[in-house]
């Protein structure tokens, strides 16, 4: 069992990963960089084999083990991309892997991690519940437990993403990576302090499971009432005590970010990058915008892309309606023939594209007077949906916006 963080461990862990990693090389972002005035760059871990980071840790923690440890089998608990890095690794050393995980997780994580030939129990509503699960197994069927963070060895795998980041870009000012219960962050400020101690190392949490930032207020890990986010991979009630050192240590600042403000990313993301990231992933891209810095390096880490399919068309929807490149409107119009046409055709010169139509004429007694009409239309954004309620308003028409939906 490591004692403590060396650099003699990291320069270990950096050299073994590279069996089950695959090179995840910086990406200058032209538009991150334009909306911030720095140099932004991507740490794309979403890109690797199991669709995040975690196989580093995963697999270099199996590597301390001893032969007696794994012969025994290797339980987990995970909100998914643990999960698919322990089956991946565990399958890579030939042990058994036992995962469990929460109710809730998306369905891609719970089938790629059976695909790695693990064992998956689902239970609980969020990741603590099914830790707690995992640890009486591994009590009751003498399984040897593999933490998703709070353990120095997997800390240590992780910590290899900083290596890699300071040998492509050694003059890296600023390294902003997530924080669910603190073994990236722990592995990766830790070793960049020990690298160049001038590097910053910003932690980023969503706002409604901030667990790092209220033990960094408590001075030591406090217990969450809750951790509900679309933030998945990051909702975690406690921090690791083990690793919660290092982060008090070595940690510059920690953000927090709102759901609502990962929903744009993900658009921006898919529409600029052509990369699906996952909302815990895209905590470091978000909160650029609360990094109040000028001509600086920084280098966001995408911590993973495991997003299931389902969850990624409402993101997308809801994404288009918050940057009004969706919107609905209401106009009252008088039931006869012409009245349809004149709307379209407001709209069509103004350049908006008609997605849905509904007509009802049961909204008043007085047809001739009111017969509604709400459409749900694609606009560019904000300014041209005022353009389009501009020209329906040039027509005669009063309309009003409601709350756009897309069924």
């Amino acid at each position: 069992m490591m004692e403590k963080l060396t650099l003699e461990h990291f320069e270990e862990a950096s050299e073994l990963v590279k069996r089950v990693t695959l090179p995840t090389d910086l990406m200058y972002s032209e538009y991150f960089s334009s909306q911030t005035g720095c140099k932004v760059y991507l740490k794309p871990e979403n890109m690797q084999y199991t669709g995040a980071y975690k196989i580093r840790g995963a697999y270099y923690k199996i590597s301390t083990l001893t032969d007696e440890e794994r012969e025994r089998g290797l339980i987990t608990a995970s909100a998914g991309n643990h999960a698919q890095g322990v089956a991946f690794a565990a399958q890579k050393f030939g042990c058994r892997a036992t995962i469990v995980m929460p109710t809730v997780t998306p369905l891609i994580k719970v089938n790629r991690t059976k695909s790695y030939g693990a064992e998956v129990v689902l239970h609980g509503d969020v990741y603590d519940d099914a830790c707690a699960y995992a640890m009486e197994l591994a009590k009751e069927q003498g399984l040897t437990f593999v933490h998703p963070f709070n353990d120095l060895e997997v800390a240590t795998g992780q910590g290899t993403i900083a290596m890699e980041i300071v040998q492509e870009l050694p003059t890296v000012d600023y390294i902003l990576a997530p924080i669910g219960g603190g073994g990236l962050i722990t592995g990766v400020a830790t070793l960049a302090k020990m690298l160049n101690p001038k590097i910053k190392v910003i932690g980023v949490e969503p706002a409604a499971a901030a667990s790092m930032k209220a033990a960094l207020e408590a001075g030591e890990p406090v217990t969450l009432p809750s951790a509900n986010t679309i933030a998945d991979g990051t909702a975690v009630k406690r921090v690791g005590d083990k690793v919660f050192p290092y982060v008090q240590e070595n940690v510059d600042d920690i953000i927090t970010v709102e759901d609502d403000d990962l929903v744009g990313v993900f658009l921006d993301m898919v529409e600029n990058h052509k990369m699906i990231v996952e909302n815990s992933g895209l905590l470091t891209v978000a909160a650029l915008k609360q990094l109040d810095v000028k001509n600086k390096k920084i280098v966001c880490i995408l911590s993973g892309g495991n997003m299931d399919v389902i969850t990624m068309s409402s993101v997308v929807q809801h994404g288009l309606i918050q940057r009004d490149r969706i919107f609905s409107l209401s106009v009252l119009l008088p039931d006869k023939p012409g009245e349809l046409v004149r709307v379209a055709s407001a709209v069509a010169n103004a350049q908006g594209n008609v997605i849905k139509l509904e007509h009802n004429q049961f909204v008043s007694i007085n047809r001739n007077a009111a017969v509604e009409l709400r459409i749900t239309l694609e606009a560019f954004g904000t300014e041209h949906k005022h353009q389009i309620m501009a020209a329906l308003e040039k027509e005669g028409y009063k309309p009003r916006e409601i709350g756009a939906k897309l069924y």
